[in-house]
Protein backbone atom coordinates (compact mmCIF):
# COMPACT_ATOMS: atom_id res chain seq x y z
CA UNK A 1 0.00 0.00 0.00
CA UNK A 2 1.01 3.21 -1.08
CA UNK A 3 1.37 6.65 1.29
CA UNK A 4 1.05 8.98 -2.16
CA UNK A 5 -1.63 8.34 -4.76
CA UNK A 6 0.69 10.20 -7.40
CA UNK A 7 3.20 7.94 -8.97
CA UNK A 8 7.05 7.94 -7.49
CA UNK A 9 9.03 10.17 -9.22
CA UNK A 10 12.33 8.17 -10.66
CA UNK A 11 15.83 9.85 -10.23
CA UNK A 12 15.92 11.34 -14.00
CA UNK A 13 13.07 13.02 -13.53
CA UNK A 14 13.74 14.33 -10.10
CA UNK A 15 16.94 15.42 -11.12
CA UNK A 16 15.79 17.57 -14.14
CA UNK A 17 13.18 19.19 -11.71
CA UNK A 18 16.35 19.99 -9.39
CA UNK A 19 18.10 21.40 -12.74
CA UNK A 20 15.03 23.63 -13.72
CA UNK A 21 14.76 24.99 -9.98
CA UNK A 22 18.89 25.41 -10.20
CA UNK A 23 18.81 27.69 -13.78
CA UNK A 24 15.70 29.78 -12.61
CA UNK A 25 16.07 31.55 -9.29
CA UNK A 26 13.43 33.78 -8.62
CA UNK A 27 14.14 37.33 -8.49
CA UNK A 28 12.14 39.83 -5.99
CA UNK A 29 9.82 42.74 -7.78
CA UNK A 30 11.08 46.34 -7.71
CA UNK A 31 7.82 46.82 -5.93
CA UNK A 32 8.68 44.08 -3.33
CA UNK A 33 12.09 45.49 -2.64
CA UNK A 34 10.94 49.43 -2.47
CA UNK A 35 8.34 48.82 0.22
CA UNK A 36 11.32 46.98 2.09
CA UNK A 37 13.17 49.65 1.41
CA UNK A 38 10.37 51.94 2.52
CA UNK A 39 9.99 50.01 5.78
CA UNK A 40 13.71 49.77 6.58
CA UNK A 41 14.02 53.61 6.65
CA UNK A 42 10.79 53.96 8.09
CA UNK A 43 12.06 51.85 11.40
CA UNK A 44 15.96 53.65 11.32
CA UNK A 45 13.90 57.24 11.81
CA UNK A 46 12.00 55.87 14.59
CA UNK A 47 15.30 54.20 16.39
CA UNK A 48 16.63 57.82 15.88
CA UNK A 49 14.08 59.62 17.97
CA UNK A 50 14.47 59.45 21.97
CA UNK A 51 11.58 57.03 23.34
CA UNK A 52 9.12 58.53 25.06
CA UNK A 53 7.70 57.10 28.47
CA UNK A 54 4.39 56.72 27.98
CA UNK A 55 3.63 56.31 32.11
CA UNK A 56 4.29 59.19 34.08
CA UNK A 57 6.58 58.53 36.56
CA UNK A 58 5.11 58.39 40.66
CA UNK A 59 5.69 61.37 42.75
CA UNK A 60 5.35 61.31 46.44
CA UNK A 61 5.95 60.16 50.05
CA UNK A 62 4.88 56.80 49.25
CA UNK A 63 7.04 56.69 45.75
CA UNK A 64 9.93 57.85 47.36
CA UNK A 65 10.13 55.34 50.26
CA UNK A 66 9.90 52.06 48.24
CA UNK A 67 12.18 53.73 45.49
CA UNK A 68 14.70 54.15 48.68
CA UNK A 69 13.83 50.73 50.05
CA UNK A 70 14.35 48.94 46.62
CA UNK A 71 10.74 48.73 45.37
CA UNK A 72 7.91 46.33 46.06
CA UNK A 73 9.58 43.27 45.87
CA UNK A 74 12.50 44.58 48.85
CA UNK A 75 9.49 46.20 50.62
CA UNK A 76 7.42 42.40 50.70
CA UNK A 77 10.36 40.77 51.66
CA UNK A 78 10.94 43.14 55.23
CA UNK A 79 7.49 42.28 55.54
CA UNK A 80 7.45 38.70 55.63
CA UNK A 81 10.50 38.97 57.73
CA UNK A 82 8.90 41.40 60.23
CA UNK A 83 5.72 38.87 60.72
CA UNK A 84 7.93 35.81 61.05
CA UNK A 85 10.08 37.44 63.66
CA UNK A 86 6.93 38.52 65.64
CA UNK A 87 5.41 35.30 65.27
CA UNK A 88 8.64 33.75 66.90
CA UNK A 89 8.91 36.50 69.51
CA UNK A 90 5.06 36.05 70.76
CA UNK A 91 5.14 31.84 70.49
CA UNK A 92 5.88 30.02 73.38
CA UNK A 93 8.87 27.97 73.23
CA UNK A 94 7.04 24.69 73.79
CA UNK A 95 5.80 25.46 70.15
CA UNK A 96 8.67 26.00 69.32
CA UNK A 97 9.91 22.74 70.46
CA UNK A 98 6.85 20.85 68.60
CA UNK A 99 7.92 22.71 65.42
CA UNK A 100 11.47 21.89 65.47
CA UNK A 101 10.33 18.15 66.35
CA UNK A 102 11.34 18.04 70.17
CA UNK A 103 15.00 19.00 69.65
CA UNK A 104 15.20 22.30 71.15
CA UNK A 105 13.98 22.65 75.08
CA UNK A 106 15.71 18.60 75.68
CA UNK A 107 18.27 18.42 78.80
CA UNK A 108 20.56 15.63 79.09
CA UNK A 109 17.89 13.46 80.67
CA UNK A 110 15.80 13.81 77.64
CA UNK A 111 12.71 15.68 79.42
CA UNK A 112 11.80 19.63 77.86
CA UNK A 113 13.22 22.08 79.87
CA UNK A 114 10.71 24.35 81.52
CA UNK A 115 11.58 28.24 81.37
CA UNK A 116 9.98 30.38 84.13
CA UNK A 117 9.90 34.60 83.63
CA UNK A 118 12.72 35.25 85.28
CA UNK A 119 15.12 33.42 82.92
CA UNK A 120 13.71 34.85 79.34
CA UNK A 121 13.36 38.29 80.80
CA UNK A 122 16.27 39.79 83.36
CA UNK A 123 14.45 41.36 86.41
CA UNK A 124 10.80 39.85 85.85
CA UNK A 125 10.08 39.16 89.44
CA UNK A 126 10.18 42.99 89.48
CA UNK A 127 7.42 42.67 85.93
CA UNK A 128 5.29 40.31 87.94
CA UNK A 129 4.77 42.47 91.06
CA UNK A 130 3.70 45.69 88.62
CA UNK A 131 1.55 43.07 87.17
CA UNK A 132 0.16 41.79 90.35
CA UNK A 133 -0.55 45.86 91.44
CA UNK A 134 -1.49 47.03 88.12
Amino acid sequence: MSKTEHPMMDDMALEALFEASRTEAPLPSEALLARIMADAEAEAAARERPAQSPVRPRTGVIAAVLGVLGGWPAVAGMVTATVAGIWVGFAAPDQLNTLAGGLLLTDDSGFAASYELEDIVPGGAGLGTLLEEG
